[in-house]
């Protein structure tokens, strides 16, 4: 089932999106790019708001695509705490090079590898994405003053995304201006989550989130409930 991943600047938003149903609480500065990363000490804050009740991700900032640059980013938002690092692959050239640079890091931190609608994506990286062992894959755009994904995406490039992604056995996503009429026809791509920061704000995703807008989102995805644990099996009786 599909869950709503809501990105936010601070921890009341944080708190606001958490009573507004939000599955993933993501820790992201809207007004420094496409994945403008927040100071570590704001991202533990949000953290410490959330409590544990959902998990929460954050984003690296828009890095060249340099290992050396990339690889301190990650490390310093992986030692606040979060459950999810989100690390931008702008670049086309070398790609896997990246990735595979990137691997000793994956196995210290749940990172998941954002690639780009309008940036001309490329989906044969994402095997490689599972062999150095990132956690997941989204689908985003860039430029956000472009329009949003599926402006930027055909529903072709969309299912091909989402069956290689299921194919590497990773978890994917969906964002990237996605307004909430949009959802509608998103849903049935049956991906893990969908993301969202402008849709949840009145006046754009540099603006403060709403609960109304929230609600709107929220209300158009089905609610995602954990499986009952399964009860302990009985211990078998032996006759005498």
């Amino acid at each position: 089932m599909t869950r709503m991943l809501a990105s936010v600047t601070h921890p009341e938003e944080a708190l606001l999106a958490l009573a507004g149903g939000a599955d993933i609480i993501d820790c992201k500065d809207p007004g420094n790019g496409a994945l403008g990363a927040l100071p570590a000490d704001t991202v533990e804050t949000i953290i410490a708001a959330v409590a544990g009740r959902r998990p929460v991700s954050a984003t690296i900032g828009d890095l060249p695509g340099r290992p050396e640059l990339m690889a301190p980013a990650i490390r310093y938002m992986g030692a606040t705490g979060v459950d999810l690092v989100k690390v931008g692959l702008f670049k086309t050239r070398g790609i896997d090079s990246l990735v595979n640079a990137l691997a000793p890091l994956a196995r210290r931190h749940a990172l998941v590898a954002v690639l780009f609608a309008d940036c001309r994506p490329q989906l044969k990286v994402i095997p490689t994405l599972a062999r150095a062992g990132f956690e997941g894959v989204m689908l985003d755009t860039a430029d956000k003053g472009s329009g949003g994904l599926l402006d930027c995406a055909g529903m072709g490039l969309l299912e091909a995304f989402v069956a290689a992604a299921r194919q590497a056995d990773l978890r994917c996503g969906l964002a990237g201006g996605i307004g909430a009429d949009a959802i509608e026809r998103l849903l049935p791509l049956g991906v893990d989550y969908l993301g969202f920061r402008g849709a949840l704000c009145e006046g754009g995703r540099t603006t403060g989130l709403s609960a109304a807008a929230v609600e709107r989102v929220r209300s158009r995805i089905p609610r995602w409930r954990a499986p009952p644990p399964t009860p302990p099996a009985e211990p078998a009786h032996i006759c005498p």
